[in-house]
């Protein structure tokens, strides 16, 4: 669905649970260091639906993190299998595997990861110049609000137009999925806001299914569910009958 800057209409959309964008079943990750191991991941079993906002919710060390990764393709899991509609990506050999990121998959991560050289304008169009269907890169920027923007350095910018930009980046290839790991873990409460409110946007408008990892649990109120990780584990899910808007949020 291609959106442009000036004419987004304000949906609300529901998640579709008839339709799985990712499963995985009793996935496992194991990192070697040395002699020791370390379990991040102690068999997950997950289902994340269409147009779906959920939250990962936990403390450092807790294997949200790895499992993002795992469910971008950016990592592999030690035992388990995780599919991505019909495709078990698992599977995948490398070439697959970067087509898979490159067409399907948008990451905002907590540091923007922009590089200083060039203009916002110019940073998203790193992606949409290999993108199949991409938005124009004015298009995305206007999206997350920065439409004034588009030709300041990363250096001319706030951390919250910074982030947005980064956001615009990963959503100009117009992605299946938004993957966020701690998107607003650098910024201060009012510009964490501005941020969640541009990806809430996304997924509102858009439809993109949409990941959050969090170990604020104030940011869980705004999601459609609410994924606990504890040691490797998903220890509770939840759903909210009632999603917060981020302006509403208590941190």
């Amino acid at each position: 669905m291609s959106l442009s800057s000036d004419s987004v209409p304000a949906l609300v959309q529901s998640p579709d649970t008839s339709v799985t964008v990712f499963a995985t079943e009793d996935v496992t990750k194991v990192y070697e260091m040395g002699e020791v191991e370390v379990q991040a991941l102690r068999g997950v079993d997950l289902e994340l639906f269409e147009r779906e906002f959920v939250v990962l919710l936990g403390p450092s060390g807790s294997g949200k993190s790895t499992l993002l990764n795992i469910l971008g393709g950016l990592d592999m899991p030690t035992t388990g299998i995780v599919r991505y509609r019909d495709q078990e990506i698992t599977a995948f050999d490398d070439a697959a595997m970067t087509r898979y990121r490159r067409d399907h998959v948008g990451f905002v991560f907590q540091f923007y990861n922009l590089i200083p050289s060039l203009t916002a304008k110019e940073n998203v169009a790193l992606v949409t110049e290999v993108a199949l269907n991409p938005m124009e890169p004015e298009d995305a920027l206007g999206l997350v609000g920065l439409a004034d923007r588009v030709d300041h350095f990363p250096a001319q910018l706030s951390g919250g137009e910074q982030q947005r930009v980064a956001i615009a980046r990963a959503i100009a290839k117009q992605p299946d999925v938004l993957l966020c790991d701690e998107p607003t873990g650098a910024l201060d409460v009012h510009t964490g806001v501005v941020v969640l409110e541009v990806i809430d946007r996304i997924n509102r408008e858009l439809g993109t299914t949409t990941a959050v990892i969090t170990h604020n649990a104030a940011i869980s109120d705004m999601a459609h569910r609410v994924i606990s990780m504890k040691d490797g584990r998903i220890s509770d899910v939840r759903t909210n009958d009632e999603r917060l808007s981020p302006e509403q949020l208590e941190w």
